[in-house]
């Protein structure tokens, strides 16, 4: 066994884990923070994407112990006192959801490229959440969500939130 300490969503958290235990599965199981999903167990579908020192990581593929001494914010850190967080408020508005399996990965995503490119094109948000699927939405207002919350927090015009329908 191993003693870990993450600070995750601005609060510090230890534990004992196995060598072997998935950063995921200390986040859901040990701290009870659900909102990061277990989707693929390969990295593949991107509904455990979580946020590690800035930027997002897959983290049904990381080790626990790799992620010791790390910041870690999950979808339950996105919202503050203040409110939603506007990737979350883009969501709810636009319709950028479904099922929701995997909206938390997705928004986080999202977070960290507009951290990178606050202005980014359609193109380049497909690009930049490429690795995290849906499988109900199509990804229209997703990427609509990610333009309105792009527009919000720059504090330009806000997009019509209309929802797209293929």
């Amino acid at each position: 066994m191993k003693t870990v300490t993450l600070k995750i969503n601005g609060t510090e958290h230890t534990a004992e884990v196995s060598p072997r235990t998935l950063l995921v599965h200390l986040i859901r199981e040990n701290f009870s923070m659900t909102g990061t999903h277990i989707g693929c167990d390969t990295s593949s579908c991107g509904a455990c994407t979580i946020l590690i020192d800035g930027k997002s990581a897959k983290s049904c593929t990381i080790l626990a112990v790799q992620a010791d001494g790390t910041e870690i914010i999950t979808v339950e850190g996105l919202a503050t006192a203040e409110g939603l967080h506007p990737i979350q408020e883009g969501f709810h508005l636009n319709h950028a959801l479904h099922c929701g399996f995997c909206t938390a990965g997705v928004m986080l995503r999202a977070v960290e490229l507009l951290e990178k490119n606050p202005n980014p094109t359609e193109e380049e948000i497909r690009w930049g959440i490429s690795g995290n699927l849906c499988r109900c939405t199509g990804y229209n207002n997703i990427v609509k969500a990610i333009q309105w919350a792009s527009a919000k927090m720059q504090g330009k015009e806000l997009p019509s939130t209309e929802p797209v329908f293929v």
